[in-house]
């Protein structure tokens, strides 16, 4: 398979990236009308960024409350798991975990940081429970009280 070689971006690939991470669901020809291409000109930029990776996928961002995930909680993880394979199997068993919305590895006094979304706390005690069946020798557990900004915007 032939590698792809990113080339450099310029300011009408920055614009388009800015504008499509704000408002994605535009057309193609409003698009190309707001960084003065052509149609099949910003089409193919688009494709050409998508294809370089710079554009990972879109998607529509839902609202958890409107659908019954009351709780946004942060649990913090650490485990004496050392053996790569045995790693590998964690980290893929984390992975398939629909309730985890995002997990990092972590340097410090944890090894994974979870961004997890629960209906309510019975199913957070079932997902602890969930976590404590992989090995996990520390769990803390952190409830979002109030989302003061959320943003999915990267400042370019």
């Amino acid at each position: 398979m032939e590698e792809i070689k990113n080339k450099a971006l310029d300011s009408v690939d920055l614009q388009l990236l800015d504008i499509l991470q704000r408002e994605v669901q535009l057309s193609n020809a409003e698009l190309a009308r707001r960084v003065n291409l052509s149609p099949p000109a910003t089409h193919t930029r688009v494709k050409r960024l998508e294809n370089e990776g710079y554009i990972d996928q879109q998607v529509a961002i839902l609202n958890q409350e409107k659908l019954g995930f009351d709780l946004l909680c942060y649990v913090f993880m650490s485990t004496n798991i050392h053996q790569a394979k045995e790693l590998e199997e964690l980290e893929n068993s984390l992975k398939t975990m629909t309730e985890i919305l995002e997990c990092h590895c972590l340097t410090g006094a944890y090894d994974y940081l979870l961004k997890v979304v629960i209906r309510d706390r019975k199913e957070l005690d079932l997902f602890i429970r969930k976590l404590n069946k992989l090995g996990i020798s520390r769990i803390q557990t952190n409830l979002s009280l109030r989302e003061i900004k959320s943003s999915t915007i990267l400042p370019i």
